[in-house]
C-alpha cells in the first residue's frame, strides 16, 4: 500500500488515515478500502495513487482499486438507502456483495459517509465486518463538515 502524505493535516485527518491504514495491513484479505462522503465524492482511499492513473487513463493497477471501489461503493450506497425507503427498512446498516472474485462490503458511518472495502474472496467475513465496525466506531464521531472538507482537499490536491 502506498500511504498517503498526511504532512500539514490535522490531528483527526491523520488519525483517519491510521485508522484507514491499519484495516488495510491488519485485516488479513482486504484488497483495498475507500471512505465517501454522503454525496459521493472520496475521502479517504488505501491506493490514491490508482485514483491519478485512472484520471489520466493508465490501468497501472488493479481493477478494484480504491478509485473504482469508491464509485461502487456510492452506487450500492444510493441503491441500499432506495431500497430501504420504498420497503419502510430504516437505514441501512451494511451491505455485502459475494462474488466468485472478492468481497464487496459497504457500512454506513453516522455522518451519511460511507466506508467501502474490497476482500479476497475466501476472506473471513465476520473478521472484515467486525474491523470496518470497530473504524466506523472510532471514525463517525470525528468526521466532522470541516474535517470531511479538509479530507476532500487532501484528496483534491493529491491528484
Amino acid at each position: 500500500m502506498t500511504a498517503p502524505s498526511t504532512f500539514g493535516l490535522s490531528t483527526e485527518a491523520r488519525n483517519l488515515h491510521w485508522l484507514l491504514s491499519n484495516l488495510v495491513e491488519e485485516v488479513p484479505g482486504v484488497h483495498s478500502v475507500t471512505v465517501v462522503s454522503s454525496d459521493g465524492l472520496m475521502l479517504l482511499s488505501s491506493d490514491p495513487g490508482h485514483q491519478n492513473a485512472r484520471a489520466e487513463g493508465r490501468q497501472d493497477g488493479p481493477r478494484g482499486s480504491s478509485a473504482d471501489l469508491a464509485t461502487i461503493v456510492s452506487g450500492i450506497g444510493s441503491l441500499t438507502v432506495g431500497a430501504a425507503k420504498l420497503m419502510d427498512g430504516g437505514g441501512v446498516k451494511q451491505t455485502m456483495v459475494a462474488m466468485e472474485e472478492g468481497s464487496v462490503f459497504v457500512m454506513s458511518i453516522s455522518d451519511g459517509s460511507l466506508l467501502g472495502v474490497h476482500a479476497t474472496p475466501d476472506c473471513d467475513m465476520s473478521v472484515i465486518a467486525y474491523h470496518m465496525a470497530l473504524f466506523v466506531g472510532r471514525a463517525g464521531h470525528v468526521l466532522t463538515p470541516e474535517l470531511r472538507s479538509e479530507l476532500r482537499k487532501s484528496m483534491e490536491s493529491a491528484q
